[in-house]
């Protein structure tokens, strides 16, 4: 990867020094983030939304077709821009920073996880978990062994020749998201994780999601489905571009019983 000189920013930015380990800021900022797409008349997806993610939190963002859900997703993860408002990444203000920044940004601390699964078919599971640090300049082997790794955390790391082809749906979405957790990110966001699984594959991603956070990985869900949403910590619903409830508002609940295991998944390890 072709390193990025000073003289590419834009004047003021901070550059990639602050990070999210030093607990001083929020992982995820987003004030007053407005998204406007022209047409006759313009179509507002967003309207001036401001929350914050914590490290460590687990947050379902949940809201039906048209609640600028997806559009939040695509500034969270800094695929687009807003019209208005700013989002930071681990301290980093996204508005600061070049699309080529904004690219280092995506590779180093944020991880994606999609509902198509995205896998290159022809590659092992191993070579598609390692190419998740393909342009963060580390090393072959040291890609191929971080990669075994994160499979170790999805229980697929007995099978790392194995193809996405010879794979289950469940275990599909299980190979995405030792991608995504591969240079360990600052957040995860996963955009309708379950979206392609049936019912009982669903709830077991969704169970391997919160042993992650158990772990400490920083999660947002997003989601049309209020069951997933609901087996989060925190919710946020979307309504028409804006925020219509957080949780993180509400007095603390009793936590709800955890999903059970994927059929279609190997074996729980011991």
């Amino acid at each position: 990867m072709t390193p990025i000189t000073s003289a590419e920013r834009r004047p003021g930015p901070i550059g990639l020094s602050p990070r999210e380990g030093d607990g001083s800021r929020p992982v995820l900022e987003v004030e007053q983030a407005t998204k406007v797409y022209p047409s006759e008349p313009p179509v507002t997806a967003l309207g001036g939304v401001s929350f914050t993610v914590a490290r460590g939190e687990l947050v379902g963002v949940v809201g039906p077709s048209g609640s600028g859900k997806t559009t939040l997703l695509h500034l969270m993860g800094t695929l687009d821009r807003p019209n208005a408002g700013r989002v930071w990444i681990t301290g980093l203000d996204t508005a600061a920073l070049t699309d080529r920044w904004l690219a280092t940004l995506r590779a180093s601390r944020i991880g994606f996880v999609f509902q198509q699964f995205f896998l290159a078919e022809h590659q092992s599971v191993l070579d598609n978990v390692a190419d998740g640090l393909l342009y963060a300049g580390v090393p072959q082997a040291e890609r191929r062994a971080r990669a075994l790794d994160v499979l170790a955390l999805v229980d697929l790391d007995r099978r790392p020749n194995t193809r996405p082809t010879q794979l289950s749906g469940g275990q599909r979405q299980r190979v995405a998201i030792a991608r995504a957790l591969v240079g360990s990110p600052a957040i995860v966001l996963a955009d309708e994780p379950t979206g392609n699984l049936d019912q009982a594959t669903g709830q077991a991603i969704v169970a391997l999601l919160r042993d992650l956070h158990d772990r400490g990985v920083t999660i947002v869900v997003v989601t049309h489905d209020r069951d997933i949403a609901a087996c989060m910590d925190r919710r946020i619903e979307m309504l028409d571009g804006h925020i219509a409830h957080d949780s993180a508002t509400d007095k603390p609940k009793t936590p709800r019983s955890r999903p059970g295991n994927d059929n279609h998944a190997p074996e729980a390890r011991p």
